[in-house]
């Protein structure tokens, strides 16, 4: 078994623009939040979340192949990526119940219920695995055409859902615990865009295991590396479209939020996603992560484990530094010590486990990884 170079190496960039995101937005000031340095961290911010969920897709889909051609039944090959999906649902309870005892008298009860990304991820996963089997039967060619077919349609769904689900079709009449998983509304009034309900960013899970059978195809077989680039040259074209509909007179029904809600900034960043992950490959192929240490692909191996940690030391009780106090230069040598720490503990891991299990790992969507990615 082997890990795959450039979805670790996309892992890994997720977990340092995470690194980025937080840090500045836990260390800053209120001067320093106020230059237009704070505003491109937070731009940057809306890149990690969706970029593990989608790889998570991706990750779904090429162990689902591979099962198949290992023998797998459809039940079988399901079983394992809803339980591995469960799984990580639950480590998002535990890591809810850690935060909540490190912080208490200062964290509120209602923290427990917070819908944050791992519990999310976890729901995704599990989607996939049903949409999996539902679409596992016949010959091999049409369950991932119907498997494609399906995530296609699901994507849009939850895209053009999202705008009415957070507005006019809010569904009040739940808890606010089961209400928070469809739009975020948390113990407050409104949707809170900080969080990570199923909608929008489930979709990111779909959109992603349609781009994973995608590379099963025929057509992408025999383009071979091109089909990066071919996949590069459709983010652009998505994101032309993204530009193009919100210049549109008219918008989809509830109130119009671009940066949040709406289905064209859902394109804007299906796009980029896209074309980072042609670069991705084609520098993972050709480029120095081939033949020198990368500390991306190196992090990428354990974003689960950095994030889990560096939450503690940024956010945390534990925070390295004082929170909402800091100027710029501080926090960005507070970002540097976190990134070098996480890359240790990484380097770390990654040894105590080659030392204790030989070089062996699982066909399946690994825990060590926000979604896994590992393939033969």
């Amino acid at each position: 078994m082997k890990r795959i170079a450039y979805i670790d190496w996309l892992r890994g960039l997720a977990c340092v623009v995470m690194f980025q995101t937080h840090c500045y937005d836990s260390w800053l000031n209120p001067e320093s939040r106020q230059a237009t340095f704070f505003d491109w961290s937070r731009i940057g911010g809306t890149l990690p979340a969706p970029l593990f969920i989608f790889l998570a897709g991706i990750s779904v889909a090429l162990v689902t192949e591979k099962l198949r051609e290992k023998g797998l039944t459809r039940n079988e090959i399901a079983r394992q990526i809803i339980l591995r999906g469960a799984e990580v649902f639950g480590l998002g309870i535990l890591f809810r119940v850690q935060e909540f005892v490190l912080g208490y008298r200062f964290v509120p009860w209602t923290d427990l219920l917070r819908v944050d990304i791992l519990n999310i991820l976890g729901i995704s996963m599990m989607l996939l695995g049903i949409v999996c089997w539902l679409a596992g039967s016949g010959s091999a060619h049409a369950t991932r055409s119907r498997t494609i077919s399906s995530s296609i349609a699901a994507t849009a769904a939850i895209a053009l859902a999202t705008p009415g689900l957070w507005t006019i079709w809010r569904p009040k009449f739940l808890p606010w615990p089961l209400e928070s998983y469809i739009n975020g509304v948390h113990i407050f009034d409104q949707p809170q865009p900080w969080l990570f309900p199923l909608f929008p960013w489930v979709a990111f899970a779909f959109a992603g295991l349609t781009v994973g059978f995608w590379m099963f195809t025929t057509f992408a077989k025999r383009l071979g590396d091109w089909s990066f680039a071919v996949l590069a040259a459709a983010g652009v074209a998505i994101c032309g479209l993204s530009l193009l509909f919100d210049k549109a007179p008219v918008h989809w029904f509830g109130a119009y939020d671009y940066w949040h809600t709406s289905p064209n900034f859902f394109l804007m960043r299906c796009g980029i996603l896209l074309v980072i992950m042609g670069f991705a490959h084609a520098w993972c192929r050709w480029g120095l992560p081939s033949f020198v240490f990368s500390p991306l692909k190196q992090l990428g191996q354990t974003s689960l484990l950095v994030y889990w940690v560096h939450i503690e030391f940024v956010y945390g009780r534990f925070s390295i530094l004082p929170k909402g106090q800091c100027s710029i230069a501080k926090a960005t040598v507070g970002l540097v010590t976190i990134f070098t720490t996480m890359l240790a503990l990484s380097l770390l891991r990654t040894r105590w486990k080659r030392k204790h299990k030989g070089h062996q790992v699982k066909v399946s969507t690994s825990a060590e990884t926000m979604g896994g990615a590992t393939a033969q």
